[in-house]
């Protein structure tokens, strides 16, 4: 291939995908962990990691709102949508970061947040990463020495929440720090973990 043909065939592919062909690459996942502003603060601090978007995921009701989901009915999860690098960070590691970031133990939601739209779980699109999800459930069940309440589920429709509550920890840090605190998230995860807290996030906060 001549240097000329090459030029024009990068600059066709390049005009084909405005986003460059290395936004081609990039894959999602779907965890509920809880506060949904808690899990996007600590997910945008892991490297690899290129957009978090807070949503409701799992449910029945089309477009729902934060009070419909919060009030119960819908079967929706609050949720995180992580969309990432897998040449700078992989699914496994994700998980891994996941599981550490949370109280998996836990039936009833997490921390001070009760009741289903709380609670934890894994969205997985294929069979890899439910095998994956799987194997990394079992990992973390081994460590705690306890039994993991978090689900491993299909992913389906992923509903953006409210703007508002978009990137809340940057909007509002005062508000959001002293939720984060007076929850007791930190605390209960480095209770439960020791030593393994926030494996894989940086200066969670």
């Amino acid at each position: 291939m001549t240097t000329r043909l090459f030029v024009v065939l990068m600059t066709v592919l390049l005009c084909a995908f405005p986003g460059g062909l290395r936004a081609e690459a990039l894959k999602t996942a779907v965890f509920a962990g809880g506060c949904f502003w808690c899990v996007e603060s600590d997910f945008d601090r892991v490297p690899g990691v290129v957009k978090t978007i807070s949503g409701y995921t799992g449910g029945t009701v089309a477009n729902p709102t934060y009070r419909q989901v919060t009030a119960g009915g819908t079967g929706h999860y609050e949720a995180v949508e992580i969309t990432y690098d897998p040449g700078q960070v992989s699914y496994a590691e994700l998980l891994t970061a996941f599981w550490r970031s949370v109280d998996p133990t836990d039936p009833d939601g997490q921390f001070c947040d009760r009741g289903h739209s709380y609670k934890t779980a894994v969205f997985v699109a294929d069979d890899t990463e439910r095998r994956l999800a799987e194997a990394t459930k079992q990992a973390a069940e081994d460590a705690l020495g306890k039994p993991v309440a978090t689900v491993v589920l299909d992913a389906g429709p992923f509903y953006p929440a409210e703007d508002y509550h978009q990137d809340f920890y940057e909007k509002s840090p005062v508000r959001y720090r002293y939720y984060r605190w007076s929850c007791g998230r930190n605390q209960r995860v480095e209770a439960l973990w020791g030593e393994q807290a926030y494996r894989g996030i940086p200066q969670h906060k």
